[in-house]
C-alpha cells in the first residue's frame, strides 16, 4: 500500500508558478510510476504528467507540455510538479497518483491505483 498526501496548491495569477509535492509512505513508492491528474469543476478527472519508478522517463499531456515538470526524489519519498506559465485554464484540484504496473504512458484512472486527496489550485486572469 501506498499513502499519498498532496499540498502546494494556492491561489495564483496568470503567468505566474506553483509547485505542488506529493508526500508518499510505503514500501512499494520506488517500485511505482507517479503521476499527476487534474479535475476541473464539471468535468472529468484528467491526467496531467508522470514519471517512471526510476525517474528516467517522463510523460505530459499536450496542454502542459514545456510548462510543467514532474520530477520525484525516491530517497524522500516525494513526487514534485512544476507548474509555470500557469493560465486559468489550468484551475482545477490537482491528483497525486501512483501505480504499481502502470507507465508513464497509463493516461487513464483505472491504471493508477493510488490517490491523494487532492489540492485546489486556481489561476486568476
Amino acid at each position: 500500500q501506498v499513502q499519498l498526501v498532496e499540498s502546494g496548491g494556492g491561489l495564483v495569477q496568470a503567468g505566474g508558478s506553483l509547485r505542488l509535492s506529493c508526500a508518499a509512505s510505503g514500501r512499494t513508492f520506488s517500485s511505482c510510476a507517479m503521476g499527476w491528474f487534474r479535475q476541473a469543476p464539471g468535468k472529468d478527472r484528467e491526467f496531467v504528467a508522470a514519471i517512471s519508478w526510476s525517474g528516467s522517463n517522463t510523460y505530459y499531456t499536450d496542454s502542459v507540455k514545456g510548462r510543467f515538470t514532474i520530477s520525484r526524489d525516491n530517497a524522500k519519498q516525494m513526487v514534485y510538479l512544476q507548474m509555470d506559465t500557469l493560465k486559468p485554464e489550468d484551475t482545477a484540484v490537482y491528483y497525486c497518483a501512483g501505480s504499481l504496473t502502470g507507465s508513464v504512458y497509463s493516461t487513464k484512472m483505472y491504471e493508477w491505483h493510488y490517490w491523494g486527496q487532492g489540492t485546489q489550485v486556481t489561476v486568476s486572469s
